[in-house]
């Protein structure tokens, strides 16, 4: 009886550590408070580059936020390893981690010359107090008074250990359903230097678009087993709807007002600027537009020292016509400027007596690409920009694919190559 009592409590503990540890994985790329704004996660001298590293190539990662309370505050930072679906893997903290488990961020600096007063908050790592052991993927949590209760937002990042070899191309799908609104990414892994006995368990790819998470295409197989290789281009898998071109807003001076602002008004205590109204183009013809694919920049023309200190906030107010409103639908102004997620700040609002949706953001001087896009309430809140911008298979997007392997009994997933594609540059 003892001896069953004693199985019974060692599986109560073993369940509840693993409760505990899948609940310390808080949602990925969220803000959970209100006063921080602009948090950027960047290779080290490129806003616009992917927060993807290689394990042993000694490049770095850069973030920077801004708090809008402007008052000095204690901010920590830890790493916490998952598995290729965001759960936590099984690796001992010790087992990913050179350094502390946690760090302060050590620099911050007041805003100069602004309106609206902040502290910008900035580190680089990997660095002596934090290097990843393990590729995979990361999840950043950034909090206060080092309680990770207190939260203040969360980033994604990936190392890499180029164990696999990779190479694929963008074509237009062969299914005429999906011919001219469609991108197809095909790639093959080589496996020489994986031990794999069983490739539909071991390996798992991912393919973002513009490096979104949310719209990410999972749990494909090869379509092709050979020896030393993997080949992934079955006629129907790996479709991406194309989209167009973003759209954009240049808010890089607040006194020049750049074409795609209707008007600003100027107050002592801030600006508040009116874009252009952004008409649906679902049907529009495509045409080319260079953009940054949904990405954004801080940067000031105004005051060239600093973009980070002195950049200014301002109320941006958008207007998206409609002559009815979409019913059974909620609109979302979408982007890197919005976290990539569809919650109450940026939902539009449908105004009846101007026949269009409205809605505002507070953002930092700087570069942005957003699209409008629709959240279809009676199925299971998909989220399309079919109506809102269309999709047409010229579109210049960007493609990650994504490979992770598992050896046997292994602990996690480990990501064990990364290939960028891009839908002009590799076309076929």
């Amino acid at each position: 009886m003892r001896t069953t009592c004693s199985i019974f409590l060692s599986i109560l503990l073993f369940c509840s550590h693993i409760a505990r540890a899948q609940s310390d994985v808080p949602t990925p790329d969220h803000v959970y408070m209100s006063n921080i704004k602009t948090v950027k996660l960047n290779r080290s001298g490129d806003y616009l580059a992917a927060p993807i590293i290689t394990l042993t190539g000694g490049e770095k990662l850069s973030l920077g936020f801004d708090d809008l309370d402007a008052t000095p505050k204690n901010y920590f930072y830890t790493i916490v390893h998952c598995n290729a679906d965001w759960t936590r893997s099984n690796f001992n903290t010790f087992d990913y981690l050179n350094g502390f488990v946690e760090n302060r961020i050590q620099t911050s600096r007041f805003s100069r010359l602004t309106l609206q007063r902040y502290l910008h908050y900035s580190v680089d790592f990997p660095n002596a107090n934090c290097t990843p052991l393990k590729s995979g993927n990361y999840i950043l949590k950034v909090y206060m008074n080092s309680d990770t209760s207190q939260l203040a937002f969360t980033r994604r990042f990936l190392v890499v250990d180029s164990k696999a070899g990779l190479s694929g191309f963008i074509s237009t799908p062969i299914n005429p359903k999906f011919f001219k609104t469609h991108q197809k990414v095909n790639f093959s892994i080589n496996t020489k230097a994986l031990n794999i006995n069983n490739p539909f368990n071991q390996v798992k790819v991912v393919i973002l678009q513009n490096n979104r998470w949310d719209n990410a295409i999972t749990g494909i197989k090869p379509m092709f087993v050979k020896p030393d290789g993997l080949e992934y281009n079955a006629e129907n898998d790996c479709l991406f709807p194309a989209g167009k071109e973003w759209r954009w807003m240049d808010l890089r001076s607040l006194r020049l007002q750049t074409e795609r602002v209707a008007r600003a008004e100027y107050g002592k205590t801030g600006t508040e600027i009116w874009a252009q109204p952004d008409p649906e183009r679902g049907n529009a013809r495509y045409f080319y537009i260079k953009d940054i694919n949904g990405k954004f920049f801080p940067g000031s023309l105004d005051n060239t020292y600093d973009a980070n200190t002195e950049g200014d906030y301002t109320k941006v107010n958008f207007v998206f016509p409609s002559k009815d409103p979409y019913v059974g639908y909620d609109l979302y102004i979408f982007g890197e400027l919005t976290n990539y997620e569809r919650n109450e700040s940026n939902k539009l609002i449908y105004n009846g007596t101007r026949q269009a949706y409205e809605g505002s953001l507070f953002l930092k001087q700087g570069f942005y690409n957003y699209v409008y896009g629709l959240i279809d309430r009676a199925n299971n809140n998909t989220f399309s920009t079919e109506y809102t911008e269309g999709d047409w298979w010229e579109t210049e997007n960007d493609y990650t694919v994504l490979v992770y392997y598992r050896s046997l009994g292994g602990r996690g997933d480990e990501l064990v190559g990364s290939l960028p594609l891009n839908s002009i540059r590799n076309r076929k």
